[in-house]
């Protein structure tokens, strides 16, 4: 287990303590609608671990890490704990680890982990603690920034939620309703009249049109989740409702709050404004997980050096010689002064190369953000059907799109940032649904070159290169 330092008392907020670990979030992150001024923070030593693991009589004392069952056994229903051990949740990973024990004290919290690392089963069990199921009410509300990731976050959700295999006997289940760009909101207005679910999984966009309408209200909210938050705060159209959904629909003294995201950047001064502007009560915890090795440990990460005009020649001849079982081909956003020149974007260009060049028997397959909801949630359904595929996608899907059965994920470009090459890598190889392993390989142009091995250093991997 990681050294752990715990952030002495800061002024002007004697009770805000913040448990961190050695390594920061990268320097190179930005969070543009943050101009913060650094702040001094000075390290203790903690006296004690929260909840420390048993230690044996015998003379070597021999330390056994609780399962996450023993972690839960105290706040967590019996029959949530069973089907969690059955979908194959069993041993906590280090935010479960560090982070339940704050949470079921009922302290609000920030995790801050890397993608895969189990922050969404962390909340859901927290929700679980607090909720009453026998009761019609919304009690617990989970926003995220994407349909997709709210797509995923419902069906881990309802999973967790099912009856245990073996069961007798009735017992009310949670209810969960999932509340997401492009739903039928007449359908979703009929549901809460009727019997209002116990918990809700929306979009900022989505549920601030029924809070508007005053089809529902938040008087009865317990715990509050905002999962992927630094991606809601970069976004433009979703931070004023955020802001409002945070302080004028609800209140941080009435709710438990968790801001959950890979990547926080200028962490510091965000949970500062958590406690500022009443996001969060005065004493939250910042959980900062960030292992040795951050990357899945079944990838292998490849790269291969071009120039722009062999890319897609590149790619193709990538794939023909790997013969993935299914992939994910990323490539970058266009860009506002390529948009004005009147050029195609790179996802139609290879979509067209990919159609009229690849002679192999998998399905090409399209997702981009600019896709209207039916036309995204076909191309996933096809994705999840079963089968091979070749998923050309934009960073929409590197975040909250899980495809565990994929072999192969290629950057044809390059992500912006580290963290987006994290997110990328980490739509497979996830505990504990998938075992195999999978190739993540970057065509780079020459002068692209230092770019990837600052990635390399900042997330502690290395990239093998592919000579052509």
């Amino acid at each position: 287990m990681e050294h752990l330092r715990l952030l002495s008392t800061l002024s002007p907020f004697p009770s805000l303590r913040i448990l961190s670990s050695a390594n920061p979030i990268p320097a190179s992150c930005n969070f543009p609608h943050y101009h913060f001024h650094n702040l001094n923070f000075n390290f203790k030593t903690p006296q004690a671990i929260l909840n420390p693991s048993p230690v044996s009589s015998t003379p070597h004392h021999t330390v056994t890490t609780p399962t996450l069952k023993q972690i839960c056994e105290p706040h967590v229903p019996h029959h949530v704990l069973q089907r969690m051990e059955e979908i194959g949740y069993v041993m906590p990973t280090d935010v479960q680890r560090e982070a339940l024990p704050y949470l079921f004290s009922g302290r609000d919290c920030i995790l801050h982990a890397q993608t895969g690392s189990g922050k969404t089963l962390t909340y859901l069990l927290l929700i679980h603690s607090i909720i009453n199921a026998a009761k019609s009410s919304v009690q617990a509300l989970v926003l995220v920034p994407t349909r997709e990731l709210g797509m995923q976050v419902t069906k881990v959700a309802r999973a967790l939620a099912a009856k245990p295999t073996g069961v007798d006997g009735e017992h009310k289940s949670c209810s969960i309703m999932a509340l997401l760009d492009g739903g039928t909101l007449k359908r979703h207005k009929s549901w809460l009249k009727a019997e209002p679910p116990t918990l809700v999984v929306a979009t900022v966009g989505s549920l601030c049109q029924m809070l508007e309408r005053h089809t529902f209200s938040l008087e009865t909210l317990r715990v509050l989740i905002v999962d992927e938050v630094d991606c809601i705060f970069n976004s433009s159209k979703q931070v004023s409702a955020l802001r409002k959904i945070l302080t004028s629909y609800s209140s941080c003294n009435n709710r438990q709050t968790v801001f959950a995201s890979a990547s926080i950047p200028q962490h510091n001064r965000f949970v500062h404004d958590c406690v500022q502007q009443k996001w969060t009560k005065r004493d939250v915890v910042h959980i900062h997980v960030s292992p040795v090795e951050p990357m899945p440990s079944r990838l292998y990460h490849r790269f291969i050096i071009c120039h722009t005009e062999r890319k897609l020649q590149t790619l193709l001849s990538l794939i023909q010689s790997d013969a993935p079982e299914s992939s994910i081909i990323f490539v970058g956003e266009q860009s506002e002064k390529s948009k004005k020149a009147g050029n195609a974007p790179s996802t139609s260009l290879l979509i067209d190369f990919l159609t009229s060049s690849y002679q192999g028997s998998l399905d090409v397959l399209l997702l981009e953000e600019k896709m209207n909801i039916n036309s995204r949630a076909a191309s996933l359904l096809e994705v999840r059907k079963g089968g091979g595929y070749l998923l050309v996608a934009t960073d929409i899907a590197a975040r909250g799109v899980d495809l565990p059965e994929m072999s192969h994920i290629y950057n044809f470009d390059l992500p912006r940032t580290a963290i987006d090459y994290l997110h990328r890598a980490g739509r497979t190889c996830r505990k504990p649904f998938s075992d195999s392993n999978c190739s993540v390989t970057s065509i780079i142009v020459p002068d692209e070159r230092f770019v990837l091995q600052r990635y390399e250093n900042e997330l502690m991997f290395n990239c093998e290169e592919l000579i052509p």
